[in-house]
């Protein structure tokens, strides 16, 4: 007997079925059942790798540095990005100042405005200075409608702000459903493969973080972008998550002013630029994020308390790595903060949750319990084993390298880590105790 086709399928986890139902039997979830797309086309002959042809079209510069540093020089003709982060943080902005670049450098691009009407988009272009004779704009939420607007057009960039609001009459469902959200996308990515334009989508996020709607649009597009920052805060981090056309490892920086996103190609002035000298409790990490080395300060307060649970706080940093280093701490170094309020805090809005910051922390923690102040040219960093041992990092050369180059001269780390550049002395400690021991922040016994 000959099995039933399957007309559906899940959206969330490609699970098929018969029919549609509200609850998929695949992975649970509910509403996430839609029709499946037609039949594939009959299968391609296979052929030698040599014998395909490269793509000879070269990568459109945006004219933002820091966005075309992550997606590995601009952006590639045919493909779909999509571009995610928490709503006002700058994302419009970013693409806007993007899609002038494009058009000044003399080619046609087009924004697909589907949250804001063109008068609140044509107050930002000018805030911007984003006026350009080759950069159009249609505010649509219709699908054939921004086909037609790509087809009078023409444009070799387009940006869709945003993909949740985009809807196909065709489809029997409302904005930013599951289905439309699906059958959108699939329709944008051929449209990009057809015409050899590079297509931008704006995704919602969640209240975790991840972005909206199935998690088939994320494997549909080419590269997946998250745009990160704190709203109290001007820094701004754009990072790759996906990206088949170069590696994910580049981290663009941005400050958020007045006039728009500034790129920041040296972020050490914002992140150490008011920085005070002589402060208990303060101590200088080079973290890595990605392959872009960043220094930042991170901090410490031990106060008295008279509460049966003292506080924990831990802003831009693991609270269980907090938690591991005060336990450590107590058993291996003598510096018992179990009666004591504690505050870790990375300044300047950037978020450092690698290990290399155990040893910093661990320092800016004894600091601020003996009141002594580290000297204003020191670095630190390792992972601090339970033992209370100091173990060696990844991209140890490239962290020293950045501390030199900021003018640090003195740098606390692991036995096995290899010297510095020329201008940087290399202090090795085996345990947690002989590091503060050696900084002076060892407690008194």
């Amino acid at each position: 007997m000959a099995r039933p086709s399957v007309g559906h399928r899940c959206g969330a986890c490609g699970a098929g079925a018969p029919r549609w139902s509200g609850r998929c039997g695949g992975c649970g979830g509910w509403n996430t059942i839609v029709e499946a797309p037609p039949a594939a086309p009959p299968p391609a002959a296979p052929v030698p790798i040599g014998h395909v042809e490269a793509p000879a079209a070269p990568r459109l510069a945006t004219g933002v540095g820091e966005l075309d540093r992550v997606l590995g020089g601009g952006l590639v003709p045919g493909s779909v990005i999509l571009v995610g982060g928490e709503p006002g943080i700058g994302k419009s902005t970013l693409l806007l100042q993007a899609l002038a670049g494009v058009a000044g450098a003399g080619h046609r691009a087009l924004l697909v405005s589907g949250e804001e009407s063109a008068h609140q988009v044509r107050l930002r272009a000018d805030r911007l200075a984003a006026l350009s004779p080759r950069l159009w704009l249609v505010p649509e939420t219709s699908l054939p409608g921004v086909a037609a607007a790509v087809e009078q057009v023409d444009p070799a960039v387009v940006v869709v702000d945003s993909i949740q609001t985009v809807v196909d009459p065709e489809v029997g469902s409302g904005p930013g459903s599951v289905a439309q959200v699906s059958h959108c996308a699939h329709r944008l990515v051929a449209l990009a493969r057809q015409r050899g334009l590079a297509v931008v989508l704006v995704g919602q996020v969640t209240k975790e973080g991840s972005l909206a709607g199935p998690r088939l649009l994320e494997h549909v597009v080419d590269t997946v972008l998250s745009f990160e920052g704190e709203r109290h805060h001007a820094l701004r981090l754009l990072r790759a998550v996906k990206h088949r056309f170069g590696a994910t490892g580049e981290l663009g920086l941005f400050e958020m002013t007045d006039a728009g996103l500034r790129g920041l190609a040296d972020p050490g002035q914002l992140f150490l630029g008011d920085r005070r000298s002589g402060l208990p409790g303060s101590v200088v990490v080079p973290t890595v994020d990605g392959q872009r080395p960043l220094v930042v300060e991170l901090q410490a307060l031990v106060a008295p308390t008279h509460l049966a649970m003292p506080r924990r706080s831990a802003q831009g940093l693991d609270g269980g790595r907090l938690a591991l280093v005060l336990a450590v701490l107590a058993r291996r170094t003598g510096v018992e903060l179990g009666h004591a309020d504690v505050y870790a805090s990375v300044v300047g809005g950037v978020k450092v949750v690698e290990p290399a910051a155990d040893l910093a922390m661990a320092v800016a923690l004894a600091s601020a319990a003996t009141g002594v102040a580290l000297p204003p040219d020191v670095v630190a960093f390792a992972e601090v084993g339970l033992g209370g041992e100091l173990r060696q990092v990844g991209h140890t050369p490239r962290r020293l390298a950045e501390a030199a180059r900021l003018g640090f001269r003195r740098a606390v780390v692991a036995p096995s880590s290899p010297d510095g550049p020329a201008g940087l002395g290399v202090s090795r400690a085996a345990t947690l105790a002989e590091a503060l021991g050696g900084l002076g922040v060892a407690p008194r016994q």
